[in-house]
């Protein structure tokens, strides 16, 4: 493995002024994870990892494919199935990285509807709903190899859904109401429906959803065990470091 390891982080919205004075903006959050995850895989965080980061929706600056060996797409408050111009151009880069073999690609919660459009799925509003919280994600064989683990419960925060599994992705698991939780190729994308950079600290702050804003909460275990962030992007970082 050659290191350091590049990973361009591209930063699809910006949280909520509350969280960004605690915890920073989507940069600093997934470099505080990654840097904790790193030592899991023999990694220096401050050596072996040369973190970077870009904003795509207003300054629509994106890395140079040659000079990265991995790029992480946030999530967002936004819609993955929108036309917006911003919005088509992420599609658009996504789809690029698609084309070459080299470039790993992480996706996380927008960012996985986003990877998932540029394979040619459908995203859009579920008819089931949100989700919200700490929920169960029921994994697949190949869920439980990537994760290492037979269970996984992680931060969710979403209405919109990637519908389908697009052809030659693998399924990492599913929820009862969003069966795409997870993709995987191996060698090339691995993306998450839920949030492995939340804590119960961002989360809290976030909020849940009312009834105003068609929150349902029907079935949401606010009490469930979360295998904790950095766990689950260690395995992100392994993948990508050791493929």
């Amino acid at each position: 493995m050659k290191t350091p390891l590049r990973i361009a982080i591209l930063q699809c919205d910006t949280p909520p002024p509350h969280v960004v004075e605690l915890y920073g903006a989507y940069d600093r959050i997934f470099t505080t994870l990654l840097e904790t995850a790193a030592p899991g895989v023999g990694l220096d965080p401050k050596k072996d990892l040369e973190l970077s980061a870009w904003e795509v929706v207003t300054a629509q600056e994106y890395p140079n494919i040659d000079d990265i060996d991995a790029v992480l797409i946030s999530g967002s408050k936004h819609n993955s199935f929108d036309n917006d111009p911003w919005i088509l151009k992420l599609v658009e880069f996504t789809g690029k990285l698609l084309k070459q073999d080299r470039v790993r690609i992480i996706g996380v919660c927008f960012g996985h509807q986003i990877l998932g459009r540029a394979l040619g799925a459908r995203v859009g509003r579920s008819d089931n709903g949100w989700e919200i919280a700490v929920l169960p994600v029921e994994l697949t064989a190949k869920g439980k190899e990537v994760f290492q683990q037979d269970t996984l419960a992680i931060h969710q925060m979403h209405k919109d859904i990637v519908f389908e599994y697009p052809e030659g992705v693998e399924p990492l698991g599913g929820s009862p109401r969003c069966l795409t939780q997870g993709m995987y190729q191996k060698n090339r994308l691995i993306s998450v429906q839920g949030h492995p950079e939340f804590h119960e600290g961002i989360q809290g702050l976030l909020g849940v959803g009312s009834d105003e804003d068609g929150a349902d909460e029907d079935g949401v275990d606010t009490d469930g065990d979360l295998v904790g962030g950095p766990a689950q992007l260690l395995t992100t970082v392994q993948l990508v470091a050791h493929p």
